[in-house]
């Protein structure tokens, strides 16, 4: 009912404008055509980014089983420099292990605020990306993760996470940061294992990471490209003995993902 009801309002628009109008006018359908995508992508926009804010109200209860249903089968997630753990079913294993069994606790403290969200949809609709930042504050300390996440549309219409990326900018307890930053977390720090290593060795504060970033620059068009330089580049001033043996820890990735390409491996 809807549709043809645009569709008359959308001819009566036509006819108006036409006389003033340079070339052939786009037809009604393809008007429609064109405003449906706006629609789909705006809606797309905004279920990519409550699925993320989805994900982090339940990190704040310790809902572990509702948090794991959120990702796509074959997704990824790679919390701070703990490696990669790969499938749903990964996911929920290591939270339940690592932060134990569903449901909040007494005496636990878990909040994981998050902000300065940038969503993006591919051109085809498939694919989103979000990077955003989080405060997280707990019993163990507090962090800055910032995260460069994927999604996926289902077949079922359904927007899933199906890569979690959250490095670390910095980690402390609550001496803070600035006395006791923290290093990154590490493979066998604590279980379970992760199926594969970390895809980056970055260092925390009071070194720093630049995470790629998924889109370009917004008005420019540019690919903004981290330096891929090793990871302790910046860890001290260059010419010092610290930075030397900061530079033996790891190199960077460009790991840059612009818009509408398909995610890199």
């Amino acid at each position: 009912m809807i549709r043809p009801l645009l569709i008359a309002a959308l001819l009566a628009a036509t006819a108006t404008t036409s006389a003033f109008a340079q070339g052939a006018p786009a037809s009604a359908e393809q008007q429609l055509d064109a405003l449906d995508a706006r629609i789909t992508r705006l809606e797309d926009l905004n279920a990519i980014e409550r699925l993320q804010k989805a994900y982090g109200y339940f990190v704040d209860e310790s809902q572990w089983t509702q948090l794991s249903e959120l990702f796509s089968d074959d997704a990824t997630l790679e919390i701070g420099g703990k490696g990669l753990f790969l499938g749903k079913a990964r996911v929920l294993e290591y939270m339940q292990t690592a932060f134990g069994p569903d449901g909040a606790k007494d005496n636990v403290l878990a909040q994981h605020m998050q902000f300065q969200p940038i969503p993006d949809i591919s051109a085809d609709g498939k694919t989103g990306w979000v990077r955003s930042r989080a405060f997280v504050m707990s019993n163990a300390g507090w962090g800055l993760p910032l995260y460069e996440n994927a999604y996926e549309k289902g077949t079922d219409g359904v927007w899933r996470i199906s890569r979690l990326s959250g490095p670390f900018t910095m980690y402390t307890n609550w001496e803070g940061w600035g006395k006791n930053a923290l290093n990154n977390t590490w493979p066998d720090k604590f279980e379970p294992a992760p199926d594969l290593p970390p895809s980056t060795v970055y260092l925390t504060y009071p070194a720093y990471y630049i995470a790629p970033f998924h889109y370009p620059n917004p008005v420019s068009g540019k690919v903004f490209v981290p330096g891929a330089a090793q990871a302790g580049a910046y860890h001290r001033p260059p010419g010092t003995a610290e930075e030397a043996r900061a530079l033996t820890v790891g190199r960077l990735v460009d790991g840059t993902q612009p818009i509408a390409e398909p995610p890199k491996d």
